[in-house]
């Protein structure tokens, strides 16, 4: 992981509340990034734990070459902990709240970080499923509150969800935007629904494993290998509407009338995907589908896949199976 001595735009000094896992891993990125970051958790003694923790990982990291050379320094340089949430965000720019998913205790934190916050601070929420409106109640001037949904483990995972409330206003959503570029994720405005994109799609796919497996056609170990070596192999580098563009959408509409056929109509075809085959969209070869490729692009993108998929072979083969897996 790259760090960089630039600031970004309104965004300089960053609190994170919540100093486990995954508000650790926020705070070494964007210190990581440029910014100076302070950690709060429900004491002194529990943020200064995780400091030392941090920047004992970051050592880790950057002699087996996850992070680059001097970021431990960097995080020596930047990071620190704070006695109290409300030191903590005493004169932050930018507040993310990682604290346990719950409501109750979400709530609570959002309640003491916007009392004790500047009234221009921004105020996110790292959330994975509870609806960003909801949460919005406990913060004062939520025009300055968003959801902004890290991947775990921070420091690797590229995207991050931003999801805005009725009240998020235009600004703040923008500066979050381009803050959490500059640190080097990739972004994706999503609405406020409970689960987001990410998660709905993911949860979406754990519960039919597991419905896979109570009937008896495959062990969780068999499902991983199927998974992991076949449509999840394209997932690392392709989303499911290029993949299915690629494939034929007719392909999938025949594959959606024989699952139906079989298990119900919670594997109807989607209307949406009927409708495109109907009017003779069917993907790259027909020009159209759920996305617009132009045709001139499409020989650069069927040799682009090709090369993407044989880097991916060799870097499985290189890396071997997962260790216990």
């Amino acid at each position: 992981m790259t760090h960089s001595t630039v600031a970004h735009g309104e965004i300089h000094r960053v609190a994170v509340v919540g100093s486990g896992y995954m508000g650790g891993g926020i705070a070494q990125v964007l210190a990581l990034s440029g910014a100076t970051v302070v950690l709060a958790d429900v004491d002194g003694e529990r943020a200064a734990a995780a400091l030392n923790r941090l920047i004992e990982q970051a050592d880790r990291f950057e002699s087996s070459g996850l992070f680059d050379a001097g970021s431990g320094e960097v995080l020596r340089q930047r990071l620190t902990a704070a006695n109290s949430v409300e030191d903590a965000v005493a004169s932050a720019d930018y507040v993310t709240e990682a604290v346990f998913e719950t409501r109750e205790i979400k709530r609570e934190a959002l309640t003491r970080i916007s009392a004790a916050a500047p009234e221009q601070a921004i105020i996110a929420t790292n959330t994975s499923a509870i609806p960003i409106g909801e949460l919005a109640e406990a913060v004062e001037r939520p025009e300055r509150f968003l959801g902004v949904h890290w991947m775990n483990p921070a420091p690797f995972i590229p995207g991050v969800e931003l999801i805005a409330a009725t009240q998020t206003s235009a600004h703040t959503i923008e500066t979050v935007e381009a803050f959490i570029r500059a640190a080097g994720k990739v972004t994706a405005r999503v609405a406020d629904s409970p689960g987001f994109v990410a998660n709905r799609l993911q949860f979406a796919l754990y519960r039919e494993a597991v419905k896979v497996v109570e009937e008896g056609l495959a062990t969780p170990a068999e499902i991983d290998l199927v998974v992991s070596s076949t449509f999840g192999f394209r997932l690392a580098l392709f989303g499911p509407f290029a993949i299915g563009d690629m494939a034929g959408l007719d392909v999938y509409a025949a594959a959606y009338a024989t699952l139906a056929a079989s298990l119900g109509d919670r594997l109807d075809a989607p209307a949406s995907l009927t409708r495109l085959v109907d009017e003779g969209h069917l993907g790259l070869k027909s020009g159209k589908g759920f996305l617009d490729i132009d045709e001139a692009d499409v020989p650069q993108l069927l040799s682009y896949r090709e090369k993407a998929y044989h880097a991916l072979s060799s870097l499985r083969r290189q890396l071997g199976p997962p260790p216990g897996l």
